[in-house]
C-alpha cells in the first residue's frame, strides 16, 4: 500500500476557532482513491515547522512563484544588527 500526500489545491492554510492552524491536505492511495483532510497544528507547532522549513530552504534561491515573505536572510528585529546605513 502506497500513499501520496500533497496540499489541497485552492485551499489556504487557515486559523481555526481554537487557536490552531489547519493545513489542507489531499491523501492519495495507490490505485486512485483520494481523500481530503487537514493537518492541525498549535501555534507553537506551526512556528517550529516554519523554523524548520526556513532552515531547510536556507541558501536556496526563491523560485519566481514564491511568496514575497521569503527573503535570503530572515531575522527578528530584536536579533538583527544594522551593519551600516545607506
Amino acid at each position: 500500500m502506497s500513499w501520496t500526500i500533497e496540499r489541497t489545491p485552492g485551499q489556504p492554510v487557515r486559523r481555526t476557532g481554537n487557536e490552531h492552524l489547519a493545513v489542507p491536505l489531499r491523501l492519495f492511495l495507490a490505485g486512485g482513491h483520494a481523500t481530503d483532510t487537514e493537518l492541525t497544528l498549535t501555534l507553537v507547532e506551526a512556528e517550529h515547522l516554519h523554523a524548520a522549513l526556513c532552515r531547510a530552504l536556507d541558501g536556496q534561491p526563491a523560485p519566481p512563484a514564491a511568496p514575497d515573505c521569503r527573503q535570503a536572510v530572515q531575522a527578528s528585529p530584536g536579533i538583527a544588527h544594522i551593519m551600516s546605513r545607506a
